[in-house]
């Protein structure tokens, strides 16, 4: 079986992650969704409600799963069986920090290999840094990430 992680923090998930995510689950047998656990990192979503705002925004997809790790993700690509990972480049400044992550990963575990997606252009100004600050600031951002984070946003919100 052909496996991939794609890993982020995904605080929220954005169209922009389903689109890499969409075109990923026809190149591989399955891929796993890695919610990566960074305690440096202040997120707006626990680990636990990022999980599962992915496992509903992703139901019925019988090619991914959805899991959550707190460590490398070539390590958790090792344990998995996966031999790729998934990352998105959506402009020249993704590409040079993907670099140094890719060689990174590579000392680490020279077999498992990066594979990268290149956004598409409806999707490439959308980060979750930019959702949270239009949501932030009033904006109806239903048009870029999944209902179960427009439904998450109105839980937080209360």
């Amino acid at each position: 079986m052909n496996i991939a992680i794609y890993p982020g923090s995904f605080d929220p998930f954005t169209n922009g992650h389903l689109d890499i995510l969409n075109r990923a689950r026809s190149v591989f047998d399955e891929v796993v969704v890695l919610v990566a656990v960074n305690s440096a990192k202040h997120t707006l979503f626990s680990t636990e409600e990022r999980v599962e705002i992915l496992r509903e925004a992703l139901k019925g997809m019988d090619n991914v799963r959805v899991d959550s790790y707190e460590g490398l993700t070539v390590e958790y690509a090792r344990k998995a069986g996966a031999k790729h990972v998934i990352r998105g480049l959506r402009a020249v400044t993704d590409f040079e920090y993907e670099f140094q992550l890719a060689s990174a990963n590579r000392f680490v575990d020279p077999g498992v290999d990066m594979v990268f997606f290149m956004a598409n252009t409806d999707f490439s100004f959308i980060s979750s840094s930019v959702v949270k600050e239009l949501w932030k600031n009033g904006m109806d951002v239903s048009s870029l990430v999944p209902s179960s984070v427009v439904e998450a946003f109105k839980k937080k919100a209360q």
